[in-house]
C-alpha cells in the first residue's frame, strides 16, 4: 500500500474572487466546496482530473492560524502541473500574461508559465520523455 495519497497545495491571498476566473473559466476546474467569511470567500477547493487546489483568504488564515499567518507574504512557491493536451492549455491561457513562453525543455518537457491573478507561477508542462 502506497503511504502518499495526494498532494493538494493551499495558496493564501488577499481575496479569493479574482482567482477563480482563471481556474474556472479558462481552466475547466470544478468549485467543490466553498466557505465564507463574511460577505467575501475565505476558503474555495478546486478540481479537475485528479488535480486539486485550494485557496485560503489572508484573514481566514488569520483566524485559523493565528501563530503562522504572519509567515505568509508575496508568493515564492511554483506550481508545477503535468498535462496530457499541451494544445488545449495554450488555447485556455489566450489573454493570460506568459511569463515564460512555451519551451522544450532538456529533461523532455514542453512548459508555458504564468501568473494567476494573486501572483503564485504556474508551470503546465507536457512530459515526453518518462
Amino acid at each position: 500500500m502506497e503511504q502518499y495519497q495526494k498532494l493538494t497545495p493551499v495558496l493564501y491571498v488577499d481575496k479569493i474572487e479574482p482567482c477563480l476566473p482563471f481556474w474556472k473559466e479558462k481552466l475547466g476546474f470544478e468549485q467543490v466546496m466553498e466557505v465564507k467569511e463574511g460577505d467575501e470567500l475565505g476558503f474555495v477547493y478546486l478540481h479537475k482530473d485528479g488535480v486539486s487546489i485550494m485557496y485560503q483568504s489572508k484573514a481566514s488564515l488569520k483566524k485559523d492560524l493565528p501563530n503562522h499567518a504572519d509567515d505568509i507574504g508575496r508568493p515564492t512557491g511554483l506550481l508545477y502541473i503535468y498535462v496530457n493536451d499541451f494544445d488545449d492549455i495554450e488555447k485556455r491561457l489566450e489573454g493570460v500574461k506568459i511569463e515564460v513562453p512555451k519551451r522544450e525543455t532538456f529533461y523532455g518537457a514542453t512548459e508555458i508559465f504564468v501568473r494567476e491573478p494573486a501572483g503564485h507561477l504556474i508551470a503546465f508542462a507536457k512530459q515526453h520523455k518518462p
